[in-house]
């Protein structure tokens, strides 16, 4: 993945940046690598720094208005005071961790539709910053994570769409100021009772933590009818469990309950 752009902030004959990614595809808790390349134009500049963000859209909401912004989550410096001659070359290589909460795009195969991931190559001369491109790449799933996704599917679960969503979801050790949720369609069985299923992964070295939130029809005790489930489980025993199991259960007892509310089975 590369994107080349003469830097706005230097004007006509000035230097052009390549950001080119070693691998466009990554998973939460690796390192993106890759290098930062330089042109340099007709004329010397000096540029203060060079720094890379890792950007996505972020659901807002405001009073009875949603909308969509960018939010970058996590930044890496690649260079500061760098002078670049008439028709120099740089490269400048970076390595740069991708937080564990970083959203997924990619499952399966299949693009997760309404997410976008992008690297972001940021530089500043005399005070001016340009703030570039996108990059863009993808994130899949880690496999703690891919276990539960291979439960859904083997429900028959169906993927409708993806967003990350402003806010902090209560009970979680969540860094980002966002979450993802992954919606699904429910399988026939349940169809009658649950409309959709909301699936949000907060991602600790040592932990997972599986939040679902079920579109309840019919729901009179609660506005919308949501009901919550919450598990929480180092990376190995979810590898050990029978997530299939696991959710059907969860299913079953929300499609069957009078009344809901809360976290937990």
């Amino acid at each position: 993945m590369v994107f080349k752009r003469m830097l706005r902030a230097f004007g006509v004959g000035g230097p052009t940046v390549d950001t080119v990614l070693t691998n466009p595809n990554v998973r939460p808790g690796e390192v993106l690598t890759g290098e930062v390349r330089i042109a340099g134009g007709d004329h010397a500049v000096d540029i203060d720094h060079v720094k890379l963000s890792l950007v996505t859209k972020v659901e807002v909401e405001s009073g009875d208005n949603e909308y969509r912004r960018d939010v970058e989550f996590a930044q890496v410096v690649v260079g500061r005071g760098i002078g670049v001659g008439p028709g120099q070359n740089l490269s400048l290589p970076f390595r740069f961790p991708v937080p564990l909460e970083t959203p997924l795009t990619v499952v399966h195969g299949q693009v997760l539709h309404g997410m976008t991931m992008g690297l972001r190559t940021e530089l500043e001369v005399r005070g001016a910053v340009d703030p570039g491109d996108l990059d863009l790449f993808n994130v899949h799933p880690i496999r703690s994570q891919e276990h539960v996704l291979n439960a859904f599917g083997a429900l028959g679960f169906r993927f409708q769409r993806a967003d990350s969503e402003q806010g902090r979801i209560h009970g979680v050790p969540q860094q980002l100021p966002f979450y993802q949720e992954i919606e699904f369609l429910p399988p026939q069985q349940f169809l009658a009772k649950i409309s959709q299923l909301e699936l949000t992964f907060v991602t600790d070295p040592h932990h997972l933590y599986v939040v679902l939130e079920a579109d309840r029809r019919g729901g009179l005790l609660r506005a919308g009818g949501d009901t919550f489930g919450h598990f929480a489980m180092s990376h190995d025993e979810v590898l050990r469990s029978d997530w299939a199991a696991l959710l059907h259960q969860w299913m079953e007892k929300v499609a069957g309950r009078r009344s809901f509310g809360g976290y937990g089975l």
